[in-house]
């Protein structure tokens, strides 16, 4: 039997109740001081993970920390409390680590992690880029939208999700923006791609003037702040949000019933499994970053698969691979955490027909 954990942490301070319902009646400010020197926990055991090839237990392990806190603290205080939070995932048996949400961002994407503890780490980043592309390309056909024709906006072009998702666009000869804060690193992306695929990517910093032109928009940027507004988006535009926290304001599912925003990234586990903890998901449905610790500790592939800022194509194509043998399939569509029905995106494309696409 396979075993693992997943790092997991509070988005936001008003999640913290999700564990500790105390803390809804606490002032922000304190639950905050609290978490800054709380140490990293088990919050709950998973069982019932099982394919026709294995099966695997498992632990979900706090890392009390929010993404705001994360960005203001010392660098070396926040990679400190990670390691701390991978070592209680080692006493409790895991064989791999998987790296959830921010702590899979802050520093050098987990290599300092996984040079200090004794198993293997993960940040899930390879399954994410396969699945959000996977849900992207079933919701644009549903949408009618020509991938061939389609003008494909990359937001956060330059991390470790956002340039193999692009080198992976551009094989497949997609009309590829890209667009980040640095645009040095912007200009150095797309010099590799060019490179590697043939295709010439465009490259801009103005996300707004970007996001205006663009019929699919992949949202993976680690901004903490709103990038997408309801008046930004052109009628008929499709986005799939991977980004955590999300890149698109809840706004914009309020406001604009001609655009879909999916959320990228969620997938059906294989068993019956209970996660024993409520983050938001229906019943046996996780992250593909979850899943993809999940997978290697199925196939008891216990090394360092998605680590560090330079993912691979082929790392990408290995976990689908693994992902199939062992039954993980993309869940139904959701949208700002609902299940997003066929009649909803028929409303979506008559209300874009009617605005004017």
């Amino acid at each position: 039997m396979g075993s693992f954990a997943f790092i997991v942490h509070p988005i936001e301070i008003r999640d913290v109740a999700r564990k500790f319902s105390i803390a809804k009646y606490l002032p922000q400010g304190l639950v905050e001081h609290a978490l800054r020197f709380a140490p990293p926990f088990k919050i709950s055991e998973i069982t019932g993970v099982e394919s026709h090839h294995g099966s695997a237990t498992g632990w979900f392990v706090s890392c009390p920390l929010t993404p705001d806190m994360m960005f203001r603290l010392p660098e070396a205080q926040v990679i400190k409390k990670i390691v701390e939070a991978a070592k209680v995932a080692q006493g409790l048996g895991a064989k791999i680590v998987g790296l959830g949400a921010f702590t899979a961002v802050v520093g050098d994407a987990g290599i300092t992690v996984s040079n200090n503890v004794d198993i293997a780490v993960t940040t899930g980043n390879s399954y994410t880029v396969a699945t959000a592309i996977e849900g992207t390309l079933k919701a644009a056909a549903l949408m009618g939208i020509d991938m061939d024709k389609a003008e494909v906006l990359i937001l956060g072009a330059t991390g470790s999700i956002g340039r193999v998702l692009a080198l992976i666009l551009a094989h497949k000869g997609y009309n590829l923006t890209l667009t980040a804060r640095n645009m040095s690193r912007l200009e150095r992306a797309s010099l590799l791609i060019t490179r590697q695929t043939g295709m010439v990517p465009r490259i801009t910093g103005n996300v707004k003037q970007a996001v205006r032109k663009a019929d699919v928009i992949m949202c993976v940027s680690s901004s903490l702040d709103v990038l997408i507004e309801p008046e930004d988006l052109k009628a008929g535009a499709l986005v799939c949000d991977v980004a955590r926290p999300r890149n698109v304001s809840a706004e914009v599912g309020q406001n604009r019933r001609d655009v879909l925003v999916i959320e990228g990234g969620v997938v059906k586990v294989p068993g019956n499994v209970e996660f024993n903890f409520d983050f938001g998901f229906p019943r046996g449905h996780s992250y593909a970053c979850m899943a993809e610790t999940m997978i290697l500790a199925l196939e008891e592939k216990y090394e360092n698969w998605s680590l560090g800022r330079n993912l691979s194509v082929a790392q990408v194509s290995g976990i689908a691979k693994l992902a199939r043998k062992h039954g993980f399939e993309l869940a139904g569509f959701r949208s700002f955490e609902k299940p997003v029905t066929p009649e909803e995106i028929e409303t979506v494309k008559a209300n874009a027909l009617a605005n004017g696409i």
